[in-house]
């Protein structure tokens, strides 16, 4: 900042004054925050799409997975704010998480261990990491 200080008038100028004048900091203050706010909702504005005839067609060529993916979040969602409507305590969801554990594979069952396959071949596949490590 040095640099500017030294060497811009404007920068001098702009220091000076909104160290001395308390409105024109606020001033300063709140353009720099709703001169990039209302270019912003602009540009939204004009590049955001409403067109439903778009939306269709690209919803019918929609990958498998993607429309998949789609109503798998659509069903998590719809059980989370389940949860919430009935004030359950969710925080056995966050200590599943934790433990490497999840909470949606079977449907309205709330804590699932990993399988033992899978920790098992977990399991075997670190220790081949680590003897290729030791290895190198």
């Amino acid at each position: 900042m040095s640099i500017l200080w030294e060497k811009s008038p404007a920068w001098r100028w702009l220091v000076g004054r909104t160290r001395d004048s308390k409105p024109f900091f606020f001033t300063f203050a709140a353009l720099c925050g709703v001169v990039p706010g209302v270019v912003g909702y602009g540009v939204m504005q004009l590049t955001s799409s409403r067109n439903d005839k778009l939306e269709a067609h690209l919803r019918s060529n929609a990958r498998p997975e993607t429309t998949m993916m789609g109503q798998i979040n659509r069903e998590r969602l719809a059980e989370f704010l389940g949860e919430i409507q009935r004030k359950e305590n969710t925080n056995d969801r966050y200590v599943a998480a934790l433990k490497g554990e999840t909470l949606t594979r079977k449907r309205y069952e709330r804590i699932q261990p990993v399988p033992q396959q899978a920790a098992q071949e977990n399991a075997k596949d670190q220790k081949a990491t680590q003897e290729n490590a030791k290895a190198k």
